[in-house]
């Protein structure tokens, strides 16, 4: 399945619009991993573990969202938008959406 931020696939027109598909997923972040990021922040560098916890969210979130689109029978999404947001007590569960239009081409 095609999955695009633009509002069109080049030379390939829209047949059907089938509606706005979503993935919704909130992940938490444990208490050694933010001890680990908390000491890669005083010393420089990038936190390893946050990215991979950031990758993991965004991978299951868009993966949530195909499988919505294809229940409706799409092959494309188009206008994928994707956002970050912290949720909980203190901000510590990540939140990761994405949303579009499942469409057919």
């Amino acid at each position: 399945m095609i999955i695009s931020t633009t509002h069109t696939i080049e030379n390939k027109p829209v047949k059907e619009y089938l509606g706005i598909v979503s993935g919704e997923t909130i992940i938490g972040a444990n208490i050694i991993k933010d001890f680990f990021a908390g000491i890669r922040d005083i010393v420089g560098g990038r936190s390893g573990s946050y990215e991979k916890v950031l990758r993991e969210a965004k991978d299951t979130s868009l993966r949530e969202m195909q499988q919505r689109a294809e229940t409706l029978g799409a092959n494309v999404i188009v206008g994928v938008d994707l956002d970050y947001e912290t949720v909980g007590k203190n901000g510590g569960m990540l939140m990761v959406t994405s949303s579009g239009t499942a469409v057919k081409i």
